[in-house]
């Protein structure tokens, strides 16, 4: 078969899985190393049909998966591959740009600039920061952190028992000290514990991940600007959220931020990976990474991304997101956020009315923490059965020493009648 024949067909199986993709158990009903089992040892000799790779991707593969898109998919921070961001992935691969520097690839560089801009006019950011796209909120971090480093000449960061494990991944990779400072009864931040007088940068969480708790960015801002301490700000998960101007009251302070992270991957509906990195020190951040051997040097008098991050190489990620942006626009966007926010309401309802269950958290954005009376084995057991039963995929953290279930709305496909499927699957197992 050609080309456009292959191209078809996998297109067609692309619109059919997302037509189907709510029929599946969530969870992948496999045991470790099954699918593995299933294929051959070593590779071909001889090549194969692409068909044949369609073939195997249904019989083999696809039992493997883990439905991310399912409107059922509950856990973690859900996430959606929007069709016109899957339809510009695709056209980012035919392309398959190296935008190493800007004349590698001068589309994708000047694109990038102009779709994080789009994207803080959007979210309501202060003009004149400097964006560029990572892979992940862990290497976004990562990069700030490295600046921060480099900028103070101090060897510490800080932060709340509440941030997310690529803080501390971070300082291990960046052979910084981590200090991790004790929440309070709201799991944020508490601004009266720092002490800032030897720290290269603290890390403020809007939506941290066991609950979508915002630390108070304004007064962590003015210990940072006391101390000469740099200020990041991890809003991963809700910074998007901020497209909505009754969301924005999480925004406070963070216009006072040295960095910024947003994954566009998480619910701006943007295929992964596509993480919004801003910075107010674009400068600071090209001193830690800016690297130019002679094979790279060029006359052109332009920025290369690649001097911002620790990446060389970088994919042609903003075509996917101006791909969602143009075709969503403000509205779409605001729409579908809102939609998560009060399906969250109404299963959070739920909870609080029926005897036996208790929310465990105040619910922010579109998270609801919550337990079944009983013990933490109880409440464990619970979600290995509602799992294993295919009908949804939750997770859980620990809150006060408690294991507690979370329920985390994000799926552009998600109706009430997912939620409440969910709900009547947990009552009755």
């Amino acid at each position: 078969m050609t080309f456009r024949e292959d191209g078809a067909a996998a297109l067609d199986w692309a619109a059919s899985y997302l037509e189907r993709v709510g029929d599946y158990p969530v969870l992948a009903q496999v045991e470790p190393g099954e699918i593995r089992s299933r294929l051959p040892a070593s590779p071909p000799e001889t090549g194969e049909a692409f068909a044949d790779v369609l073939r195997d991707l249904d019989a083999i593969l696809l039992p493997g998966i883990t439905h991310w898109q399912s409107p059922r998919f509950f856990a973690y921070f859900s996430v959606s591959a929007s069709e016109p961001g899957i339809l510009a992935e695709l056209l980012a691969a035919t392309l398959n740009s190296v935008a190493f520097l800007w004349r590698t690839s001068p589309a994708s560089t000047e694109l990038e600039s102009l779709t994080l801009d789009w994207t803080a006019q959007l979210l309501g950011l202060p003009q004149g920061w400097h964006g560029h796209i990572e892979d992940t909120a862990s290497t976004s971090t990562l990069a700030a952190l490295a600046a921060a480093r480099e900028t103070t000449g101090r060897n510490v960061v800080v932060c709340s028992e509440h941030a997310h494990s690529s803080v501390d991944k971070a300082a291990r990779l960046l052979g910084l000290d981590l200090r991790k400072i004790a929440g309070d009864a709201e799991f944020r931040l508490r601004p009266d514990e720092l002490d800032l007088a030897d720290a290269a940068a603290v890390v403020a969480t809007v939506g941290t991940t066991s609950t979508a708790s915002v630390d108070p960015v304004p007064a962590i801002a003015d210990a940072c600007a006391a101390a000469g301490a740099w200020l990041h700000v991890d809003a991963a998960y809700a910074g998007s959220a901020w497209v909505c101007p009754e969301l924005r009251w999480s925004q406070r302070g963070v216009e006072r931020a040295d960095s910024l992270v947003v994954n566009a991957h998480k619910w701006l509906f943007t295929p992964m990976d596509c993480s919004l990195l801003w910075s107010s020190r674009p400068d600071d951040l090209r001193r830690a990474f800016s690297l130019v051997p002679e094979y790279l040097r060029t006359s052109d008098e332009a920025d290369s991304l690649s001097d911002y991050g620790p990446a060389l190489g970088r994919r042609f990620r903003s075509l996917k997101l101006w791909a969602v942006l143009r075709c969503y626009g403000r509205e779409g966007l605001q729409a579908r956020i809102r939609e998560a926010v009060r399906l969250a309401e109404l299963f959070e309802g739920w909870v609080r009315d029926e005897p036996g269950w208790e929310v465990c958290a105040a619910r922010h954005f579109s998270l609801v923490c919550f337990r079944r009376e009983g013990s933490d084995a109880d409440n464990e057991a619970l979600v290995e059965r509602v799992n294993r039963s295919g009908e949804l995929f939750l997770s859980h953290t620990r809150l006060d020493g408690r294991y507690v279930l979370r329920l985390a709305v994000g799926n552009e496909r998600t109706t009430e009648d997912d939620v409440r499927r969910a709900w009547e699957a947990l009552q009755k197992v």
